[in-house]
């Protein structure tokens, strides 16, 4: 059911890849939510996606950018504005890759020129992109801009690996740049904290289908879906949470707050 919550509201969706991410959910459920949306994504990713599938579907021109290079991300928000007559309400951060991942390199043995790259893209492009935003003018006052994160920016999980720094980045990031664009244009920013999700980036850590088991038994709600994410993410675009910002927000059926639970300790004892 839609609820007009975004009505002429303009926004930017970074990150969709396919059906099965969050991104591609969010941007479907803003529409819905009539919102008018640009798709952009990486010229790579651009190739080895579905994302034309989407623009299609939702009425949406789509602006290749690489996040790590400044005149992609100019030239990103220059077009937007054109294509809008202006700035945008809201912005989607869903970006995030690890090559040590990948190549399946342990975290205590990282390659650094790998490690670089992965924060490059996974957090400072949120601050790139902010930054580039401000200088541009491309946020509508009281716009609203949402980031995506996991759990392991607080908590190990060993095999998430350098990923776990990239998090913990950007939700530091999305703190600090939270203060000065609220004072300077009422812009709240935050990130969320999903359960692991089945997404075409997520299923490349090794373990992950245990990631979502334990997490299952663990969270008193269960796992929250890419859908729900995209519906948490459309209350904050909205009107409705004016005042909510520089926060790390759990989405995850209440298992960032849960010490252990009744099933997981029955599991361990049948072991």
């Amino acid at each position: 059911m839609a609820y007009n919550l975004l009505k002429g509201k303009k926004g930017i969706i970074f990150g969709a890849l396919d059906e099965n991410s969050i991104a591609w959910k969010t941007a479907q459920h803003c529409y819905a939510e009539g919102a008018e949306i640009v798709l952009t994504n990486a010229p790579i990713a651009l190739r080895m996606g579905t994302i034309n599938k989407l623009a299609e579907e939702i009425n949406a021109p789509v602006i290749p950018a690489d996040v790590t290079n400044a005149e992609d991300i100019t030239n990103l928000f220059v077009k937007t504005k054109e294509h809008f007559g202006g700035g945008v309400d809201f912005i989607l951060h869903s970006i995030g890759m690890s090559i040590n991942v990948r190549k399946n390199i342990p975290y205590t043995e990282n390659n650094y020129d790998f490690t670089h790259k992965g924060l490059d893209i996974s957090a400072i492009s949120l601050h790139r992109v902010l930054q580039i935003a401000m200088k541009e003018d491309a946020i509508n006052e009281w716009g609203s801009v949402v980031a995506l994160t996991y759990i392991a920016g607080q908590r190990v999980f060993p095999s998430y690996n350098d990923m776990a720094d990239g998090k913990a980045m950007l939700e530091s990031i999305a703190r600090n740049f939270g203060y000065f664009y609220g004072v300077e244009k009422k812009v709240r920013i935050n990130t969320v904290s999903q359960s692991p999700t089945r997404t075409t980036a997520g299923s490349g850590v090794k373990g992950f289908d245990g990631f979502i088991s334990y997490a299952e038994k663990m969270s008193p709600l269960g796992n929250a879906s890419a859908d729900q994410c995209a519906d948490y993410c459309v209350s904050l675009f909205s009107d409705l949470t004016k005042m909510v910002t520089m926060q790390n927000l759990f989405h995850d059926g209440g298992f960032s707050f849960t010490g252990v639970s009744q099933a997981v300790i029955e599991q361990m004892e049948k072991e």
